[in-house]
């Protein structure tokens, strides 16, 4: 493992919760886990449905192997936890989680500077999905969540996501604090947002090896996690709300950190 040398500088409803992690919804879910050559076992789709689309993902799940069942659409509303399943859920393999390391081989195999998003402890699948879509979409390499009081990968998750989650690496570990540690004495840069940060959005330094922590919803990060940042980033607030969403928070670091990498 390439180590990295730092230099100083500047919910649903209870009954649709239920539904296993092992179900995805939605056209683009669907469409990016069977071009991804992910293992589907059956796709259902609301019947007497004649949109063209959905027979073009009948047949790609057919061709994979998959067997395609027609159910009435009152029965996929049952079975979708969103409500907006868009005519096709697909029953697959509980999605794998990657390691920290399979991250940072990844942009070393690249050739590119780690760029990492770590969630600490958030509550609401559609923030982790637009988050995992957010740095799919940046280039970001990973993003980490903790295994106790987070979402995990669940059906909303992967349809927040829009498909990006087929393509980033999500890591669960064990512990945040210890993980952040380790980042750090592999030389990363452990950025956390607050907004009694340290330093503005744009005078943290996003151009070497970096982490960037979004906290929960409601209490932002816990004590020990915002204590083993190496910074604490604010981002300006004009208006007369005090905070922004997670998710939104995170795609302001992100594409400042693309900005600043050129």
């Amino acid at each position: 493992m390439k180590e990295y040398t730092k230099e100083p500088r500047k919910p649903c409803e209870a009954a649709q919760e239920s539904l296993p992690e092992d179900m995805i919804e939605g056209r683009n879910a669907v469409t990016e886990a069977l071009r991804s050559g992910r293992t589907i076992n059956k796709v259902f789709l609301a019947d007497g449905d004649t949109d063209r689309a959905l027979g073009r993902l009948a047949a790609m799940a057919k061709e994979s192997g998959a067997v395609v069942v027609r159910v009435d659409r009152r029965k996929l509303n049952d079975m979708s936890p969103t409500g907006a399943h868009q005519g096709i859920m697909a029953a697959v393999a509980a999605h794998d989680y990657a390691t920290v390391d399979d991250m940072l081989n990844a942009a070393q195999e690249k050739g590119e500077t780690p760029l990492l998003v770590i969630c600490d402890e958030l509550s609401d699948p559609h923030n982790l999905g637009a988050i995992i879509r957010t740095a799919e979409c940046a280039g970001a390499h990973g993003v980490i969540i903790p295994r106790r009081r987070s979402v995990g990968l669940t059906a909303v998750v992967g349809k927040a996501s829009a498909g990006a989650l087929e393509y980033m690496p999500v890591a669960r570990v064990a512990n945040l604090v210890a993980t952040i540690r380790d980042l750090k004495a592999r030389g990363i840069w452990v950025f956390g947002t607050a907004a009694d940060g340290d330093t503005t959005l744009t005078g943290a330094d996003l151009r070497g090896p970096a982490a960037i922590v979004i906290g929960n919803e409601g209490s932002g990060m816990s004590r020990l996690v915002a204590e083993s940042c190496d910074l604490k980033v604010s981002i300006p607030l004009k208006g007369h709300i005090s905070s922004l969403n997670a998710s939104t928070a995170a795609a302001v670091l992100l594409y400042e950190a693309v900005r600043q990498r050129g």
